[in-house]
């Protein structure tokens, strides 16, 4: 299949008129961090319930910057699921923690709150869920047994911005919260991401943390008490931020718009899992649809069912690997068999298309395809 006539597993909607601002930073001559920066966390902020919120150069950047303003590094342990990206584990293990990987629920894909209360011991120090498009964590729930052990929070929240959970936006409340701006989100800024906080204080910790951990002295000159790196996000990135934060709505009308398509039209013999299909107004979005593949009842692998899809113009992806079984995991002792669900889904999970460049018939497209498909290969 000619690339040109592929439909792209994501894509970002970026306007003329973002172009063209592009072009004004541009020439302006402060590209760096400066007043966009500054306008967009201000906007961000808004739209989090009025809580701080600081600009990264990714939603990894986020989360390591998290760990650190919670205090967490070498002898502590953060309990995370492991059906989620890379970004989770590897951020636990670069800031010196042990990561306590646990199993999801079967059907949202959420962590599994009766398996983290399991794993909480005298080292843990925090709990890190990541939000799954279509179904949020229980919030209520969770910050229930943070409370009750002492532990901070660190909600991965890159797939879901804009969600609402009981009618606030994912953000406005709770502890540390991360959001990510990568091309394939629900808002991009090209590379970025932003950490929500709680408080003057942390917000200054994670500007000093951004930037090298400089502190500046009241006689003008600066030092350095903590190691850190350099994730100050360009003025360029944020200016796109900001005209694309301005139509979130739209993009997220958009995206549950194709995912309810999706869920009328998507139907396979044999039948392939869908995600959960939430509420009209139960304050879901949708930035990936996943369906996990019954590949027991079918003559081809995972692998061929994406290359079939592909030969019919339609690019796919996977989310996500299970994260104990990635060679990192194991070095903690984790083995196949450890966390069954997650297993079951990083075997069988695909990703479809969904993103705000896309059309109906674009999803009619897709479900025909994969109906087509698996038709062709029953056993």
């Amino acid at each position: 299949m000619d690339k040109a006539h592929m439909l792209k597993f994501a894509s970002p909607l970026l306007d003329e008129e973002t172009i063209a601002a592009v072009g004004d930073v541009l020439r302006s001559g402060h590209i760096t961090s400066g007043p966009w920066v500054e306008r967009f966390e201000a906007e961000l902020a808004a739209s989090c319930g009025g809580r701080p919120v600081r600009v990264v150069t990714s939603a990894t950047a986020a989360i390591e910057l998290a760990l650190h303003v919670a205090g967490i590094g070498p002898g502590d342990e953060v309990i995370t699921c492991g059906q989620s990206f890379f970004t989770v584990l590897n951020m636990i293990v670069k800031v010196g923690a042990t990561p306590v990987l646990v199993d999801c629920e079967p059907v949202t894909r959420n962590l599994d709150l009766a398996a983290v209360k399991a794993r909480i011991g005298p080292r843990t120090r925090a709990i890190m869920p990541t939000h799954w498009p279509g179904s949020v964590m229980d919030l209520d729930a969770l910050y229930a047994m943070a409370r009750e052990r002492d532990l901070r929070v660190i909600e991965d929240a890159a797939l879901v911005q804009g969600s609402r959970y009981k009618g606030k936006p994912i953000g406005a409340q709770g502890d540390l919260v991360a959001l990510s701006f990568h091309p394939n989100k629900n808002i991009t800024t090209i590379e970025g991401g932003a950490l929500v906080v709680n408080d003057a204080r942390e917000a200054a910790r994670v500007e000093e943390l951004r930037f090298h951990g400089i502190k500046r002295l009241p006689d003008g000159t600066r030092d350095v008490a903590t190691a850190s790196g350099k994730f100050n996000l360009p003025d360029v990135n944020a200016r796109i931020g900001v005209a694309q934060l301005a139509r979130l709505p739209a993009f997220l009308a958009r995206r549950r718009a194709l995912a309810e398509r999706y869920f009328e039209r998507f139907a396979t013999d044999p039948a392939c899992e869908l995600p959960p299909r939430p509420g009209a107004d139960d304050g879901a979005t949708w930035n990936m649809f996943c369906v996990l593949l019954p590949l027991s009842e079918l003559t081809i692998t995972r692998p061929q069912f994406r290359a079939a899809l592909a030969e019919r113009g339609i690019a796919t992806g996977l989310s996500y690997e299970a994260l104990h079984l990635t060679t990192l995991g194991k070095r903690f002792g984790y083995h196949r068999g450890d966390l069954p669900e997650t297993e079951r889904i990083a075997d069988t999970t695909v990703t479809l298309p969904l993103h705000a460049t896309m059309e109906l018939p674009d999803v009619d497209r897709v479900c025909a395809a994969c109906a087509e498909v698996i038709a062709a290969h029953r056993r």
